[in-house]
């Protein structure tokens, strides 16, 4: 018999990627959705063959009855106090209520159990979200992967594609983790199905610092890139108190400071993971930075 997975944020662009490659394995899928979510999403995924409960979120039997038969309960949802902290605590309690067995939060971060409190915001409360793990009375497992390297061609400021350098604060031979959307979710699904992951998984795509990344752009671009620094980590920090201070509301979910906190934090070295585990599934393939890059076709930007 399949295993039922229940996948929460299932119209978000991760939680679609977990659905489909979900459903790949041949799984049953069921996703609870917001009664003001776009029908037009609900249809695409009940094309799928996933059934679709349409719940109140703030309803703890609601959940508890889209929950019932679930062998893992997966989060993809992205938000601030109100959707990781609440909303998932809801999701938690209706998923111990309904039995379920095992549940992955939504995290899909950098590993944020050794930051300093009060540094990173979104991060800040999904480790606070962990306090409500500690004593539950179900298998959690947390799935670390880095950064998205989706985000490369994207809002990272890392690649400075108009001055051909690449950017970093500090030491450049630090290593961030970096992995695409589409393998954490390949990663996420086959850990959704196994009865026996540990607390906490760490993958990446590919770990690099500055220096890889500038021989990447270089060789992709036939080009020099070169190496900017501006200045330490110190420096950094107080940037990021300027940015937070004058740039934007507080409520928005990734105002630039964001950014920039989660840069300082994989530059900074507190997030430099030794050891990870992408051996434990085989049916994964893993995307190179290189091969990202040369799939969002970089080098077009100097033709």
């Amino acid at each position: 018999m399949n295993k039922i997975i229940l996948v929460v944020g299932a119209t978000g662009n991760l939680g679609n990627k977990i659905v489909n490659a979900l459903l790949g394995k041949g799984s049953e899928i069921r996703a609870i959705v917001r009664r003001e979510t776009n029908q037009e999403k609900i249809t695409q995924l009940e094309r799928k063959g996933v059934k679709i409960f349409i719940v109140d979120m703030n309803n703890k039997s609601e959940i508890a009855n889209a929950c019932t038969g679930v062998h893992c309960v997966v989060s993809a949802l992205a938000g601030l106090r109100d959707v990781i902290i609440n909303t998932q605590k809801t999701l938690l309690e209706a998923a111990i209520e309904a039995k379920v067995s095992r549940f992955i939060p939504s995290d899909y971060s950098i590993d944020f159990t050794n930051l300093v409190d009060g540094e990173n915001r979104n991060l800040d409360l999904r480790r606070e979200f962990h306090t409500f793990l500690v004593n539950a009375p179900i298998k959690v497992t947390t799935i670390f992967n880095g950064a998205f390297m989706d985000l490369l061609t994207a809002e990272m400021p890392l690649i400075l594609f108009k001055f051909k350098k690449i950017l970093y604060w500090g030491n450049p031979a630090i290593k961030m983790d970096l992995t695409t959307t589409f393998n954490v979710a390949e990663f996420t699904a086959n850990a959704a199905l196994d009865e026996n992951t540990p607390r906490y998984l760490h993958i990446a795509g590919e770990s690099v610092n500055a220096f890889d990344v500038q021989k990447i752009m270089s060789d992709i671009t036939d080009l020099k890139f070169g190496m900017f620094n501006p200045g330490g980590i110190g420096l950094f920090n107080a940037m990021i108190k300027v940015a937070k201070f004058f740039g934007g509301n507080s409520k928005d979910l990734y105002p630039a400071w964001q950014g920039m906190q989660y840069m300082r934090d994989m530059m900074e070295g507190r997030a430099v993971i030794k050891s990870h585990d992408n051996n434990r599934y085989k049916d994964i393939r893993w995307t190179s930075v290189k091969e990202f890059l040369i799939s969002e076709d970089v080098k077009s930007r100097y033709i």
